[in-house]
């Protein structure tokens, strides 16, 4: 399939699957769960002795720090894309 084409379908079944939803936040919900838990993980394994809210509050910097890696090497892809003429 042409992947123009693959891509339109995809965006029109995206966007008739959140048409039917009428609470995001709870479709979603499991989801951020486990993402959450793996950045407090990783933070009681680098500050085992620490308190909770030690542990919240560096579970909370390893995500921005995790999104902002991420908002990097989409800029630096996109920067390497040739421009469109």
């Amino acid at each position: 399939m042409d992947p123009e084409i693959r891509s339109l379908r995809a965006r029109l079944g995206a966007h008739a699957s959140w048409a039917n939803t009428t609470d995001p936040a709870s479709r979603t919900a499991k989801a951020r769960a486990a993402a959450n838990s793996r950045f407090e993980k990783q933070a009681r394994e680098m500050h085992p002795g620490a308190t909770d809210e030690q542990i919240t509050r560096v579970a909370e910097h390893l995500r921005k720090a995790h999104f902002s890696r991420m908002a990097l090497a989409s800029a630096k892809a996109r920067r390497s894309k040739p421009a469109a003429a």
